[in-house]
């Protein structure tokens, strides 16, 4: 037996949809108001996943103007034919369900095609006669279905009408399809109970693609709405993939709780061995709950996992492909230099606290557990610029530690804004330079914001509770806390980057 740890790709990394391309697997992610939008991974042994790039690089093909938060690209599925890759998504408030493509996975990717067909979570599946399918949500009055329509893949356009193909098991919001086809069956694999903590994965068959779908009988076949909260929650958004040896997996997301019914990493990606019973019918993890240590038979067997040489990448290069903006950024605020190791932002007007794009560079809190620090210096052209580092999950959710001017000084503040209010604490700045080491420790419960003149001189000069940046306290979000540095009201400051 194999031994692996769930989450694979831990952290905001919501919504996972997998492809096999011969002996490589490639995984998206849903990735809402955040710019470069659906994170791309690359693996060999579905254990251990690297990111190589983002679908959505050009604002041509991810417009995020104004979006609220949660909004933004929704629900992707990857998807390989005739050696062309796939994407179809949800631009929410900017064009509806569309399709990029490429054939070169670690280039471009096209512009969206626009399908006229409503609904949400759109996928799309390659029959062997050559149709193209495009499956989505379908409204219905104080309920939702699965529609389907048949596309010209070249185009968009639809070429039936979209009929209603599965009202799901019973569950709310039947939503998330994927169609698969093995032994002469048509699978449809399907998110019921809402992306809370009644989610789970369902499943139907037909023999034509366009129905009746039968219900499993052992639905749903993932769930964890009767666990207790000390096992991962809400799970299910799932995708199937089968392996070059035979075998099938799935991957799907799930949270993983702080205290009661409380998360604020956001949904992670994790993955289980699936079998097939003899009626036809996947069995996931052998009908047992999913936990973080995981054992399977086999994972698939790939002489070299490392891959080629255009697959490996250095951890410098991995962790600048993890940094995101807020909604498509004004590139003229932010500038590295490289040599020095240097990042340099300029505020603009536009605040953490605003609709829009910030002046904002982070990174996914992978972790409960962390430390970050980083050296930063700050001009102020304003009076009220104010740069440093955040703990972001919304514009109305967030707490900053950094550097502002008080009094003809450079002083040290931290700003906890939450829902409808703010508080705000100033302290002196450590040493007399005017520069400043600034740091975040954090574990389940707590951050604390840290600041001295080098890293055995730092001081905690406050504290901000996990539970006041968590999903269930503010409206329903569908993504997690990131770590980032910031700039407002024309404040001009410069970070040292360590490691």
């Amino acid at each position: 037996m194999i031994s692996y740890t769930n989450p694979v790709i831990p952290g905001f990394h919501p919504d996972p949809s997998i492809c096999r391309a011969g002996n490589d697997y490639f995984l998206v992610n849903s990735s809402f108001e955040f710019f470069p939008g659906i994170p791309l991974f690359h693996s060999r042994d579905l254990i251990h996943w690297e990111q190589i790039g983002h679908v959505l690089t050009r604002r041509s093909q991810a417009e995020l103007v104004d979006e609220k938060a949660s909004k933004g690209i929704w629900a992707p599925t990857i998807r390989v034919h005739g050696g062309r890759f796939y994407v179809s998504a949800t631009n929410m408030s900017h064009g509806g369900n569309f399709y990029v493509y490429t054939d070169d996975i670690y280039g471009e990717w096209s512009d969206p095609i626009w399908v006229k067909q409503g609904g949400i979570d759109p996928s799309l599946f390659f029959d062997d006669d050559g149709q193209v399918y495009f499956s989505s949500t379908y409204d219905l009055p104080g309920s939702q279905a699965i529609g389907q329509s048949r596309i010209d893949i070249r185009t968009g356009e639809l070429l039936t009408e979209t009929r209603i193909i599965w009202y799901g098991s019973g569950g709310k919001y039947p939503e998330g399809p994927h169609m698969y086809k093995k032994d002469g069956w048509y699978y449809l694999l399907a998110a019921e109970g809402g992306t809370e903590y009644g989610h789970m994965v369902t499943m139907a068959r037909s023999r034509s693609p366009w129905g009746r779908f039968e219900s499993c009988p052992y639905n749903p076949i993932l769930t964890h709405r009767d666990t207790m909260l000390d096992q991962f929650q809400a799970v299910g958004h799932g995708d199937l993939v089968d392996t070059q040896d035979g075998d099938w997996w799935i991957v799907f997301h799930g949270i993983q709780t702080t205290q009661y019914m409380l998360h604020h990493l956001g949904r992670e990606t994790m993955i289980s061995p699936v079998e097939w019973a003899e009626e036809g019918w996947p069995v996931v993890n052998g009908g047992n709950i999913i936990t973080p240590q995981m054992s399977a038979v086999r994972l698939p067997s790939v002489p070299d996992t490392a891959g080629s040489d255009k697959m490996r990448s250095t951890g410098n290069v991995q962790e600048q492909l993890k940094w995101n903006y807020i909604k498509n950024p004004e590139l003229s605020s932010y500038y590295f230099e490289k040599d020095q190791n240097k990042l340099y932002l300029r505020g603009t007007d536009i605040t953490l606290n605003d609709v829009g794009s910030p002046t904002f560079i982070g990174k996914r809190q992978e972790h409960f557990d962390i430390h970050v620090d980083v050296e930063m210096g700050c001009v102020f052209r304003e009076k009220d610029g104010y740069a440093g580092l955040t703990v972001y999950h919304t514009n109305e959710h967030h707490y900053d530690f950094g550097l502002i001017s008080h009094e003809g000084k450079t002083v040290l503040m931290l700003r906890k804004h939450v829902g409808d209010m703010e508080t705000k604490e100033i302290f002196d700045l450590p040493g007399q330079s005017g520069r400043c080491l600034l740091g975040i420790d954090s574990d389940k419960t707590e951050y604390r914001f840290l600041a001295g003149t080098d890293k055995e001189h730092m001081k905690c000069f406050g504290r901000g509770r996990t539970q006041l940046l968590s999903t269930e306290c503010m409206v329903m979000t569908f993504t997690g806390c990131y770590i980032g540095l910031f700039a407002e009201k024309g404040a001009e400051a410069d970070f040292f980057l360590h490691g």
